[in-house]
């Protein structure tokens, strides 16, 4: 495998993420997300095409070649492994675990990598509900809906949570909602197209739209 800077490796995995949004990923979309200048960039790409792990051509955007896929799925993988360890074994919370993760994803060792998905026997699912892609880069997935389109009084098991940021998170844990959690839809509301959803036992609350959009989740039985 090559052997790729922390910097690289953050490019690369950044590209794969938007690319699944977009056909071709744009150098200004590049740069707003890692709040970096365009021309940054473009000396980036050049690197990148060099090393055969983009498609790039000035002012048409770029893709990752079936190389930098390969490679973004590693980087993922590593992520997302760390993330499960950090929560399992060394219970860090679910907000806490994504920085120190990004860090650690850069050990590139892929027989550490894989020595530690044996030790935590092979989990499909990191503490977000996101897919640990295998040691041959194939990803497991699942049929999700936003708990938002979740049909009225069906019971529904929360799987992912589509922002990872700590303020959701910590929104989440204050109402109890974590990935396994079985929910009901009991009411929308016209007014704002908030929720009231029950859990277990607890006594119905409301939520609001843009916080069940993030939610996602499975039928239960």
């Amino acid at each position: 495998m090559l052997n790729l800077s922390a910097s690289e490796e953050n490019y690369i995995k950044t590209i794969f993420h938007l690319q699944e949004e977009e056909k071709n990923v744009t150098t200004n979309g590049l740069a707003a997300v890692l709040n970096t200048r365009p021309a940054s960039i473009t000396d980036m790409m050049k690197k990148l095409k060099q090393k055969k792990l983009v498609h790039y051509q000035p002012y048409r955007g770029f893709r990752l070649t079936t190389g930098g896929n390969r490679y973004a799925l590693s980087i993922i993988r590593r992520h997302r492994l760390w993330e499960f360890f950090l929560f399992e074994k060394l219970k860090f919370s679910w907000d806490e675990v994504h920085s120190v993760a990004e860090e650690l994803e850069h050990v590139s060792s892929k027989k550490l990598i894989d020595k530690l998905d044996e030790f935590l026997d092979f989990p499909r699912f990191d503490p977000h509900g996101d897919p640990i892609p295998d040691n041959q880069g194939k990803i497991l997935k699942t049929r999700q809906i936003p708990l938002s389109e979740m049909p009225l009084n069906r019971t529904a098991v929360v799987c992912n949570v589509g922002d990872q940021s700590a303020s959701i998170l910590e929104l989440m844990d204050h109402n109890k909602i974590g990935i396994g959690t079985r929910v009901e839809v009991k009411k929308r509301f016209d007014f704002d197209h908030s929720l009231e959803i029950k859990i277990r036992q607890q006594v119905p609350f409301i939520i609001s739209e843009s916080l069940a959009k993030k939610i996602f989740v499975k039928h239960g039985a």
